[in-house]
C-alpha cells in the first residue's frame, strides 16, 4: 500500500463533550498489483482519527471511491491499518 496524497481536517466539537481531538483523513492511496484493491482507481481511506490522553487512535475508516462518490465494502489487513495509524500519528499536527 502506498499513500499517494492526503488531507487533514480537525473535526470540531461544539458541545465539549468528546474528551481530546477528531480529525478526518483522506488518504489517496495505491496497492500492489497483487492485491484485489489495485484494479479500484480513485480509491481513499477515510479515516476518523482521535487524539486524547491515552494517546492516538483509528476510531473508524472507509474505503471511498471518490471518482463515483461512494463507499466501498473492503477492509484493511492488520498490517495495513498499523501503517495508517503510524502515518496519521505522524501528520495529525498539520491540520
Amino acid at each position: 500500500m502506498n499513500i499517494k496524497e492526503y488531507t487533514i481536517e480537525e473535526i470540531k466539537d461544539p458541545t465539549g463533550i468528546l474528551a481530546g481531538k477528531r480529525y478526518e483523513f483522506f488518504l489517496t492511496v495505491e496497492f500492489d498489483e497483487e492485491d484485489e484493491l489495485a484494479e479500484e482507481d480513485h480509491l481513499q481511506i477515510k479515516v476518523l482519527f482521535s487524539v486524547d490522553e491515552n494517546g492516538t487512535r483509528i476510531l473508524n475508516y472507509h474505503f471511498y471511491n471518490s471518482l463515483e462518490n461512494k463507499y466501498l465494502d473492503y477492509g484493511l489487513e492488520d498490517d495495513e491499518l498499523e501503517e495508517i495509524q503510524t502515518f496519521c500519528s505522524l501528520h495529525y499536527l498539520e491540520d
